[in-house]
C-alpha cells in the first residue's frame, strides 16, 4: 500500500484493489507476513505492516517470509527516496532473506532501476491488462485509473504459481525464460539468458 501516486498526490492513500491481494494471497498459500508500505486503510491485512510516519518502509527489517508492496510511485523529497529504492530493497531481501515477494509497480522497461533490479534479478513479471488500473483511494474504490500502466513483480521460488494466478490478470512471463542484451553499461551486445547473468 503507498501514500500518493505523485508528491501531488500524497494527502491520499492509494490502496490494491481486493482481487489482486487476494491472487498475491493465493502465490503465497494464503500468508502475507509482511506489507512495508501499508496505511491504515490497507485492505492487504498482513501479519506485520509498517506505516508512515510511525515506521518507515524502508529502514525496517524486512527479514520475512512473504512480502507483498505497493509502494509509493512518486519520489518522497522529505526522504529523498522514490521507486528505485523500494526495488533496490525487493531484490536484496530475496538475496539475503530468501523471501518470496510480490510488488505492484508502474511498468518502466526502460529504466535503470528495472535493468537492476527487475530484469537482471526478478523471477516473473505480469503485465496487467487493466489499462488504467483503479486503485482504492482513502479505502474506497471508484476512484480515477492510474494514468501509467502497471506490472506485478515478482521475486521468489514459485514461478509457475505466480505465472498460472496472474495470466488471469495480464501477460505473465517466466523472467528465467527470456534472453535480452547486456546492458550497455557493460559495452557488449552478446544475447544472453537472464538464468545465466543471475544476480548483478
Amino acid at each position: 500500500m503507498t501514500a500518493g501516486r505523485t508528491v501531488n498526490a500524497a494527502s491520499h492513500h492509494w490502496g490494491t484493489p481486493p482481487h489482486y491481494v487476494a491472487a498475491v494471497r493465493k502465490v503465497f498459500e494464503g500468508q502475507i507476513a509482511l506489507d512495508p508500505c501499508s496505511n491504515k486503510y490497507s485492505v492487504v491485512h498482513a501479519n506485520t505492516e509498517y506505516q508512515l510516519p510511525e515506521k518507515d518502509g524502508l529502514s525496517e527489517s524486512w527479514d520475512f517470509p512473504t512480502i507483498y508492496m505497493n509502494p509509493p510511485y512518486g519520489a518522497d523529497r522529505s526522504r529523498g527516496t522514490n521507486i528505485r529504492q523500494w526495488l533496490q530493497r525487493c531484490a536484496e531481501s530475496r538475496n539475503k532473506y530468501g523471501s518470496q515477494i510480490i510488488a505492484l509497480v508502474p511498468v518502466a522497461t526502460n529504466t535503470l532501476h528495472w535493468k537492476r533490479y527487475v530484469w537482471t534479478v526478478a523471477s516473473a513479471v505480469a503485465f496487467l491488462y487493466d489499462t488504467r488500473l483503479k486503485f482504492l483511494v482513502d479505502g474506497k474504490s471508484g476512484g480515477k485509473g492510474a494514468p501509467m500502466s502497471c506490472a506485478v513483480v515478482y521475486w521468489g521460488d514459485h514461478v509457475a504459481q505466480f505465472v498460472s494466478v496472474f495470466s488471469e490478470f495480464g501477460a505473465a512471463i517466466d523472467l528465467k525464460t527470456v534472453v535480452v542484451s547486456e546492458h550497455e553499461r557493460q559495452g557488449k551486445r552478446k544475447q544472453v539468458s537472464l538464468f545465466d547473468m543471475g544476480a548483478k
